[in-house]
C-alpha cells in the first residue's frame, strides 16, 4: 500500500499514513493528536519550511496582513474550504507583517495572494479574496 508523509499540525512529527480516498480517523504517531486537524496553521518562516520539507500534500498558503480587509473577508471562506480537505491538503496562513521573509521568498506584490505548493514546487495561485466554492474548486483542480 502507498503512503504519504505529512506533518503533524499539533506538535511538527513527520508521520508516514497509508494513502487513501477518505480519513475517518488518524492519529500522529508522536502526540497522538488528530491528523484530520483541518484549522488553517499560522507559520514562521522554520515551520513552513519543516511542511515544504516533509509534507507530501497539496499545501495552500495564504499570505495576509491584519490591515488587509480582502485578507480578513476571505478568512472564513479559506477555513471552511479548508474543512473540505482531511488529509488532501494542508491549510496555512502567513502573515506577511510578521513574516516578511515568505513574502520577499514568493514576491507577493497584492495580498490576500493563495499558493498551492506540491512536492516544495509552486503549482498555481490566485489573488484576491475568492468564496468558498471557488477556493474549493481551486484545490480540487491540484489534488
Amino acid at each position: 500500500m502507498s503512503k504519504i508523509n505529512v506533518v503533524c499540525p499539533h506538535c511538527g512529527g513527520v508521520n508516514a499514513i497509508p494513502l487513501k480516498e477518505s480519513y475517518t480517523k488518524a492519529a500522529c504517531g508522536h502526540c497522538k493528536n488528530s491528523l484530520l486537524d483541518t484549522k488553517p496553521l499560522s507559520v514562521d518562516v522554520s515551520s513552513f519550511d519543516r511542511l515544504m520539507l516533509n509534507d507530501e500534500r497539496l499545501i495552500l498558503a495564504d499570505f495576509w496582513a491584519p490591515w488587509c480587509g480582502p485578507c480578513k473577508s476571505m478568512a472564513p471562506s479559506f477555513e471552511e474550504a479548508a474543512r473540505s480537505f482531511p488529509l488532501k491538503a494542508q491549510f496555512i496562513k502567513i502573515n506577511t507583517e510578521e513574516v516578511q521573509q515568505l513574502g520577499s521568498r514568493f514576491g507577493i506584490r497584492s495580498i490576500p495572494t493563495v499558493i498551492a505548493f506540491k512536492n516544495n514546487h509552486i503549482v498555481d495561485q490566485f489573488s484576491g479574496a475568492l468564496p468558498t466554492p471557488q477556493i474549493i474548486a481551486f484545490v480540487k483542480k491540484h489534488l
